[in-house]
């Protein structure tokens, strides 16, 4: 058993961010770690914080902190052993479950003096390493060292063996390029040349802090885009009412603008993400705002101060602002106490803001020490391809990968988005086919930053060099100028640059059918050479595995030889992402408990599977409870190398396929990567129209390790 103590230097240092970043970084080393608050330090009664964000993004249980009533009452009555034993109660009961677990300590403050005392109790008690976590400022690395070694005197100072290490958030003094959000874990954005200048500055007065007993594991930068708050968490703050709650849960408030002047002079405040804070009587900046949400710009949202409401003709004139998602909030408040009120946000994340937090969580990780991380481990726990591990390796085999991939459709904003991710990181080289005036016009209205060598090709510039290639590719099926009329549509386009071998993958689907997106492969790419059909999986991320379903796609009723192949390529695609597969072949019978045409395809399938790839770990007919739960396993098929552990699920036709994926991913909230096409002769892949820029970010880096398979 492993236990790690966060103790806190002080107030605002980010001690929840660091533990959810800790977290996260072990999920990525395949380590499920377990979270303990001992102690509340929440006067209300309310679910402590820490452990109901912790919950939200693990799916995973634990146990509530002793109440900050109760803590205080027992202190003051002298049962300071009984409190420590009542913490250890609380870690043993995580620890039947958990090899690692994190533990929040309490915040030293003007409040509770007691906290470094009590820290180091704990620490003792839990037998647990500690982690100082502390804010800093690049220019100031004396007062960070102070503010260390404060916390060292408690914890038995400088040479305890329990010291693990100093991890510095919310650093200032970095730079703006600091402050940009990692889509996922990736070691390669940490800031090593920048922890290893701060350590020597803090070395010159605290020689032991960064040395070997007491390393410096993170300098996490401070980050103006993740301390932002949405725009529903402002009411409370100054006392607004809604006019128009519009998109208030999810717009979120990068800057804020006080609008005083001729609107005039104001205008270049109206951009994505900032919030309009104007006295109610300005009709002008209401309808401003108005026009510049129907012109494509995403504020924050819309303050008005002072006075009554508009008028609801005014209102009414903003009816299409309003259908654009823009949220309009009144506070009695004057506009400049609204603007004081909201520099005091807090920037603490709220429990239910999820979306923040998993942002955070990798932000942490990402510059959290990967070596200090496996010395801590020391290769004492089996990993196993968690969800956020296979997010981790998907990026990080992209990033060696190094293709190129085409985009077609260029100018929609979340593909735009998810382009500038992906070229920034270096997950793959980005093509968009559209207007480079058009896709600059949505990154601007969009706030998306365009990376220097992000590749925009305009189709009307380009489509001319295809028309002979494509005729000639489809000899006798169509002439130049049915040649040139499909060259109209960009995904055809597309899959000729992936035909001719100018860009190594395509991915679409955003706006287009999975048919707009295939048919063209079909047509140009066609089969690898080893099949004879092309089908798809989903990696589906559930919580303490990812399980590879086949085929939810492509395929209605696919014949037993049929059926063999789309396991062998899922089995194949399952390899690929690190996944060592057990197939199982499901049906609505296990074994020979039942009879008929689908179960006897089913179990056909499997014996075509096993001869024609021998190496392979597979079985069937299986239930699904029958292959996935281990009870249900041992009763209906006892012996059998799949049953109850399979983590490839081959189902017998698109029916079966789909409603499953659907009914899994919603019913028990699971994140679905895909579908991902195999059988190609070169990777094309599909996304839903619902797609988030995530979503289209790990497709994109899925489509570049399929083409890096398929070039080994």
């Amino acid at each position: 058993m492993k236990t790690i103590l966060l103790v806190p230097t002080g107030e605002g240092v980010g001690l929840t961010s660091a533990g959810l970043g800790l977290i996260y970084a072990l999920e990525c080393q395949g380590i499920k770690a377990g979270f303990l608050k001992p102690f509340s330090q929440e006067q209300q009664q309310d679910s402590d914080r820490s452990t109901a964000l912790y919950r939200h993004l693990s799916n995973n249980e634990t146990v509530e902190p002793i109440p900050y009533t109760s803590l205080i009452h027992q202190l003051n009555s002298g049962e300071h052993d009984e409190l420590l034993e009542a913490a250890v109660h609380l870690h043993r009961q995580i620890a039947k479950k958990h090899d690692l677990i994190i533990v929040e300590g309490l915040v030293p403050n003007n409040r509770d003096a007691f906290a470094a005392d009590l820290n180091a109790s704990l620490a003792q008690a839990l037998d647990a390493k500690v982690i100082i976590v502390s804010n800093a400022d690049m220019n100031k690395p004396e007062v960070a060292a102070e503010k260390v070694e404060n916390q060292l005197r408690y914890l038995g100072g400088a040479d305890s063996t329990r010291n693990a290490g100093v991890l510095f958030m919310r650093t200032k003094g970095l730079g703006k390029d600091a402050e940009q959000i990692p889509v996922t874990f990736n070691p390669n954005l940490r800031l090593i040349s920048d922890t290893h200048k701060f350590t020597e500055q803090i070395q010159k007065t605290h020689a032991h802090i960064g040395s070997d007993k007491l390393p410096v594991i993170g300098l996490v930068p401070f980050s103006n885009t993740l301390s932002v708050p949405r725009i529903s968490d402002l009411a409370s703050y100054i006392s607004a009412s809604w006019i128009h709650q519009g998109e208030a849960s999810t717009r979120r408030m990068l800057h804020s603008s006080l609008i005083t002047a001729n609107i005039e002079h104001e205008l270049n405040k109206f951009v994505a993400g900032e919030l309009i804070i104007s006295a109610s009587d300005r009709i002008d900046v209401l309808l401003a705002s108005s026009l510049a949400s129907s012109n494509g710009i995403p504020l924050a949202g819309l303050v008005l101060t002072e006075h009554a409401e508009p008028n609801p003709a005014v209102l009414e004139f903003c009816q299409s602002a309003m259908n654009h998602g823009l949220p309009i909030l009144h506070t009695a408040l004057s506009a400049f106490e609204t603007t004081q009120n909201l520099s005091n946000l807090s920037n603490e994340i709220p429990v239910d803001d999820i979306e923040r937090a998993e942002q955070v969580s990798r932000f942490v990780s990402s510059h959290i020490n990967a070596e200090w991380l496996e010395q801590l481990l020391n290769g004492s726990y089996k990993p196993r391809l968690s969800p956020s591990a296979f997010r981790h390796e998907l990026v990080q085999k992209s990033i060696a990968a190094k293709k190129r991939i085409v985009l077609p459709e260029g100018d929609e904003p979340r593909t735009i988005q998810a382009a500038a991710i992906c070229q920034s990181r270096g997950i793959a080289h980005c093509i968009l086919l559209a207007k480079p005036e058009a896709v600059v016009e949505v990154a601007k209205a969009r706030g998306i930053e365009l990376p220097h060598d992000l590749e925009i090709l305009d189709p009307d510039l380009i489509r001319e060099n295809y028309v002979e290639k494509m005729v000639e590719l489809r000899k006798g099926k169509l002439n130049e100028l049915q040649a040139r009329e499909q060259l109209q549509d960009t995904v055809v386009l597309g899959t000729m640059m992936l035909a001719l071998d100018q860009v190594d993958g395509l991915v679409s689907g955003a706006v287009h059918t999975t048919a707009n997106t295939v048919r063209p492969a079909f047509q140009l790419i066609k089969t690898a050479p080893d099949y004879s059909l092309v089908s798809s999986v989903f990696f589906m991320l559930l919580p303490d595995e990812v399980y590879v379903y086949g085929d939810c796609a492509i395929n209605p009723d696919p014949d037993a030889e049929q059926l063999a192949e789309i396991a062998i390529q899922s089995a194949d695609s399952a390899k690929a992402f690190g996944i060592d597969p057990r197939i199982a072949m499901i049906s609505y019978s296990t074994g020979t408990s039942g009879a008929g045409a689908d179960v006897e395809k089913v179990a056909k399938a499997t014996e075509i599977a096993k001869q024609r790839r021998p190496d392979l770990i597979i079985d069937g007919p299986l239930q699904y409870d029958a292959a996935s739960v281990e009870s249900v396993g041992q009763s209906k098929a006892p012996g059998s190398p799949v049953a109850g552990r399979a983590n490839v699920f081959i189902f017998p036709d698109l029916n079966t396929g789909n409603t499953t994926y659907k009914a899994v991913q919603r019913a028990a909230n699971v994140v679905s990567v895909g579908p991902m096409l195999q059988g190609l002769n070169k990777p094309v892949n599909d996304l839903s129209r619902g797609a988030l820029v995530d979503d289209i970010v790990f497709t994109i880096a899925l489509t570049a390790i399929q083409s890096e398979q398929q070039s080994a």
